[in-house]
């Protein structure tokens, strides 16, 4: 059975969700990662020789399974897991996790069922590491990814620090310029290093791979981001726990002094109190102050970003996330960030939007460290990128539009207003060295500023339609036919009655020709993709192939005026995240095949069928054109005879208000307030044996009729729809690969994606004319115009008061 990639994980994290009662999910994802763990490298190294892991006897998944029921369930994973480790240095990574913990999973029969069932949403066939085949896009590292996130988002604030959102980490390692890492011998480190997930960013993004150091004082979460390196294919990642990176960095060189790092990335506590813990940073014998100063004795954000900074290479880079107060706040604080400044080490500074990160709400940068070329360093660049988020829930989260944009114009330093500068140090030090983003970018919209000479005598002010000017550079004769000279400077009028400017713009003929001109853009960049789109076979690498669809998306669009390229990359990120990544796996996974599953609800009945591929839809518009045509015209005349009932209902039912009666259809409603074929055909017996003229008879009879007729047309398209849908399924298994690749590839994504890429156009057009609709009304009504409508709506109230009598 074909499973789409989304619905595993979501179907995993329900049934993992479910089963862990009240256990807080700061703790129970531990048992969750364990076990997806075993899962994995069982899947993945039993029976093989020479394997990375070792899976000894009685000591992997396939035992846990025999464990199912048994009372001693408990017990006897705690003994897999203690074999597991043993034969594979894992000693207080695997094993740390107690399943025997009567506290966290229930006396008796309880933690016996619990873990029963625990067991048997990892045995899910579906989730096998085995038979992956998409090389580079491995289905675990994504689950685990999901898994982290969910569990994050369920801890809360004081326990949801130990993920990093994968936006911002994705950012990060593409502003530290990863991709550019030679290889393992160059190295990354993260000193408060959590589950990984930051470190793991980067290497991801390293094509020829990079060592991996990271320091994590958690001990629980040090053990996930050692799961989390050997999930991801790194198992020889450096992961130290137990000690804060401050008291006791564990990196250190041969000779005792702190290790050197190419590049360095962190998400440290925000402003902990507790830094100094351990040692004195008068006397640091690392020598991460000296220099710089000493940061407050209860704020630890300098702290860490000092360590970091004597952690970097002479020719190294670094990005850390810390909140924003230390782009501005004083003090001990102030002397340090000028240090900094001076020396050449800050690159840039990325404000990002609010609540972003599991533990905390506040606002937050990332500060971009580049030791080479720090001495010439003569600017800083900035980025306010708060304004571009969604909002997930109770978070607000990065899309992929906005982190494109981000490292794009990073990468490129190119300043947009209101969005991103070049600072001449010369004017950080005119300021202060004070960093504050919205010192030196206004990311503030513009204020709709009223016009009062127009208010009183009329007309829209240039001011207002030079604005529009972006419209005007790709439509300038459209600007023409809408406004005209107005007898004052300054000021214009419109030409056009306001009812027709949406029709004026929409047929203009530039409107059209630049309709036109985007048409033939996506139109190129489809042809150029087709090819590669329908060449997709088992092996293929999905993220690959995303990868190089948006970036080609982007450079289409990157010269044509009006359409932002980031909001047209949005709509086929969305596609993709929404429904083309899961066809793109299946296809990588089992190649061109019209698989379809049984459907069933909630009992588990078969209640039909269904293509995870190809949605029935797109075979029947390919080859079912003319049954699809009957079946609506039958499903219209259902329709028809439903609104006569619903009509003849309305009309005949309820009191009469001359005769006080109650009309016929009021009588034969059941219980539940229907009315019924049984209670007609009962009352209209009895109306027949009083008379047959009664006129109550003859609306119950033709009601009985309709119903009956509706009843036979009901049925006719049931038959019907059951007749195509067996036509349907016969045609799934005569399909052939060419058919798959054109209704999937043409019918499905291309098509989709088209078809919400266009809708950007719509939005383009409907802004101007909202926008134009918006200032005629504003200024339509001059003062003096009121003042006298006022007058006669006065008069007029004067007179009628006289004639009811009131006079003064």
């Amino acid at each position: 059975m074909a499973i789409k990639k989304s619905e595993l994980y979501s179907s995993l994290w329900k049934s993992c969700d479910d089963l862990r009662g009240g256990m807080d999910a700061s703790q129970y994802k531990d048992y969750i990662l364990v076990l997806l763990f075993v899962k994995y490298v069982t899947d993945k190294y039993a029976g093989q020789k020479n394997a990375l892991v070792i899976i000894p006897e009685n000591g992997g998944f396939d035992d846990m399974v025999k464990l199912k029921g048994k009372v001693d369930i408990g017990d006897g994973i705690n003994k897999i897991l203690s074999k597991l480790a043993e034969n594979n240095g894992l000693k207080g990574v695997i094993d740390v996790v107690n399943f025997n913990d009567e506290e966290k999973l229930g006396k008796g029969k309880a933690m016996q069922d619990r873990l029963s069932s625990l067991v048997a949403v990892f045995e899910n066939p579906d989730l096998s590491f085995s038979k992956n085949r998409a090389d580079g896009d491995d289905i675990l590292g994504d689950a685990y990814e999901y898994l982290m996130k969910n569990f994050a988002t369920e801890s809360g604030k004081s326990k949801g620090q130990f993920y990093t959102p994968a936006e911002v980490s994705r950012i990060m390692a593409m502003l530290i310029d990863a991709e550019k890492a030679s290889g393992p011998s160059q190295t990354v480190y993260d000193p408060t290093c959590g589950s990984g997930s930051l470190l793991l960013k980067v290497a991801e993004a390293t094509p020829n791979g990079i060592a991996i150091y990271g320091q994590e004082m958690d001990n629980s979460t040090a053990a996930l981001a050692v799961l989390n390196m050997w999930m991801h294919n790194n198992p020889t990642a450096e992961i130290k726990k137990g000690q804060s990176t401050l008291s006791n960095p564990l990196h250190l060189n041969n000779d005792g002094p702190i290790k050197t790092f190419d590049y360095v990335v962190a998400n440290p506590p925000f402003s902990y109190k507790s830094w100094r813990h351990g040692f004195n940073p008068e006397h640091d014998e690392y020598e991460r102050f000296t220099g710089f100063g000493i940061p407050p004795a209860r704020n630890g954000d300098y702290a860490f970003l000092l360590h970091i900074v004597r952690s970097i290479k002479s020719n190294g880079k670094g990005a850390v996330i810390l909140p924003h107060g230390v782009l501005f706040r004083g003090n001990a604080e102030a002397n340090i960030r000028q240090n900094l400044i001076k020396k050449g080490y800050i690159k840039g500074i990325i404000g990002l939007p609010p609540n972003l990160f599991y533990g905390t709400g506040i606002s937050a940068c990332v500060i971009i460290l580049d030791k080479e070329g720090a001495q010439n360093r003569k600017n800083i660049f900035m980025v306010d990128a708060s304004r571009g988020f969604y909002k997930d829930g109770n978070k607000n989260r990065l899309r992929e539009q906005d982190i494109r944009k981000i490292v794009d114009v990073f990468i490129a330093q190119f300043e947009i207003p209101k969005y991103s500068r070049l600072i001449p140090l010369s004017e950080i030090e005119e300021k202060e060295y004070d960093l504050n983003i919205p010192r030196y970018i206004d990311s503030q919209e513009e204020e709709d500023i009223q016009d009062i000479e127009a208010h009183l005598l009329g007309d829209i002010p240039n001011i207002d339609i030079d604005l529009l000017q972006n419209y005007w550079d790709v439509y300038p004769s459209l600007k023409t036919s809408l406004f005209g000279s107005s007898k004052r400077k300054g000021y214009k009028h419109l030409r056009i009655p306001e009812e027709e400017i949406k029709k004026t713009i929409f047929y203009h003929q530039e409107f059209i020709k630049y309709g036109q001109k985007f048409q033939q853009v996506f139109g190129k960049w489809k042809n150029e993709n087709v090819l590669g789109l329908r060449s997709i076979q088992v092996g293929t690498k999905p993220k690959e192939l995303i990868k190089s669809l948006s970036e080609k998306l982007i450079v289409a669009f990157s010269n044509l005026k009006l359409i932002d390229k980031y909001d047209i990359y949005q709509h086929l990120m969305t596609y993709w995240s929404e429904t083309m990544q899961d066809d793109v796996y299946l296809v990588a996974t089992n190649g061109w095949k019209a698989e379809v599953d049984p459907t069933r609800n909630k009992k588990g009945k078969e209640i039909g069928w269904e293509s995870a591929l190809i949605p029935k839809t797109l075979v029947i518009d390919r080859y079912f054109k003319v049954e699809q045509i009957e079946l609506e015209k039958l499903q219209v005349k259902q329709d028809e005879l439903n609104q006569k009932m619903q009509e003849l209902a309305e009309e005949h039912s309820g009191i009469d208000v001359q005769s006080g009666e109650e009309r016929p259809l009021e009588l034969v409603r059941s219980d539940a307030g229907n009315i019924t074929k049984g209670n007609i055909k009962e009352q209209i017996k009895e109306l027949r044996d009083v008379s047959s003229l009664d006129d109550g008879l003859i609306i119950l009879e033709e009601y009985l009729d309709l119903l009956n007729r509706g009843t036979n047309a009901k049925k006719e398209i049931k038959d019907t729809e059951k007749k195509l849908d067996q036509a349907l399924l016969e045609r799934y298994k005569t399909l052939t690969e060419k058919e798959i690749k054109q209704m999937v590839v043409d019918d499905k994504w291309l098509k989709s994606i088209e078809d919400s890429v266009r809708s950007k156009m719509d939005v383009i057009s409907l802004q101007l004319t909202r926008r134009i609709k918006e200032l005629t009304k504003r200024y339509r009504n001059t003062l003096p115009s009121i003042e006298d409508e006022a007058k006669e709506l006065s008069k007029k109230v004067d007179r009628h008061l006289k004639k009811m009598g009131y006079t003064w």
